[in-house]
């Protein structure tokens, strides 16, 4: 039991030392850690702005296709059992979440309110020239087209609207976009990793007599890795404090500015709160991990250690 607490408490006093001699090293070698650092943090406002994009949109396209419907105009022959039979099979299928009916009167009250000239030129005609319909919402937008051919088979559906190419353009154009900007935040934090770890293999060149020294005296791998962990673990953090400023106080302004959403209130932006705090909170994690991460490498690879 006693070596046990002996153990703990040596294992203690070696992380506090390490600790200690890692903040040393980024003072003493202040230049090198200070190239660090900016480039850390210029990296990870890239970053930030990466993800900034990849979840708004990925907010905008859940948005788009959440509102994306199908519209099935039936034939003016028929009947209220044939309305049912439609519903019915309509509901049948697997990729269907909501069917909501629409009968002509009300497609006339409707683009009444909306136009006084509509308003005035259905009022002229003597018989309603709408027709009854579903507005039905689908599970999976990607089997939208399949839904909608299949829709339009069915007997007294006369004809189906959903946007067509317009919609497949859209959905496509959103998700290279996505896939590009996932890409850009990968290439970043290897960039990232690159940079600290060139930056902690130069402080280890530096300090060769004393790593050379604590080699002699018997000092364990683990010993002499560890301050150089750390080390790597302050340059991310401190590199991460003004991305996290940046991302905070630039995101809430431009949110602010643009009143929540992009060229059309179609396309709204995600809400500060709480969003910005998880940016940041992924962005303090990145840096420390990512100079963690890229001291080791350096301390594996050029130490041989």
């Amino acid at each position: 039991m006693r070596k046990e607490v002996i153990r703990h408490m040596r294992a203690v006093r070696i992380f506090g030392r390490s600790i200690r001699d890692a903040f040393k090293s980024v003072l003493r070698n202040f230049s090198l850690s200070f190239a660090s650092i900016m480039c850390t943090t210029i990296t990870l406002i890239l970053v930030s702005v990466a993800l900034i994009c990849a979840a708004n949109i990925e907010n905008a396209t859940k948005s788009i296709e959440d509102e994306l419907s199908i519209v099935v105009y039936l034939s003016n022959t028929v009947t209220e059992e044939d309305i049912n039979n439609i519903r019915a099979d309509i509901d049948s299928q697997d990729n269907v979440a909501e069917i909501e009916f629409k009968s002509k009167t009300e497609w006339k009250e409707e683009m009444s309110e909306y136009d006084s000239t509509f308003e005035t030129v259905l009022n002229y005609l003597d018989e309603n020239p709408l027709m009854d319909s579903f507005i039905v919402r689908v599970e999976d937008v990607n089997h939208l087209s399949d839904t909608a051919e299949y829709i339009s088979s069915i007997s007294g559906v006369d004809t189906v609207k959903y946007g067509e190419g317009m919609v497949d353009s859209i959905i496509s154009a959103f998700n290279v976009v996505e896939k590009v900007v996932v890409v850009i935040v990968i290439a970043l934090i290897i960039v990232t990793a690159f940079l600290i770890s060139n930056t902690i293999k130069l402080t280890i060149f530096s300090r060769r007599s004393a790593i050379e020294i604590m080699r002699l005296v018997g000092a364990s791998n683990i010993t002499i890795k560890i301050p150089f962990i750390i080390e790597g673990l302050i340059i991310g953090v401190i590199g991460a404090i003004i991305p996290i400023c940046i991302t905070i106080y630039g995101y809430v302004i431009l949110y602010g500015a643009l009143n929540g959403h992009i060229f059309s209130n179609m396309i709204v932006l995600i809400e500060p709160y709480n969003f910005v705090f998880w940016v940041s909170l992924v962005l303090v994690v990145l840096g420390a991990v990512v100079g963690m991460l890229g001291s080791l490498k350096a301390v594996r690879k050029y130490l041989k250690i």
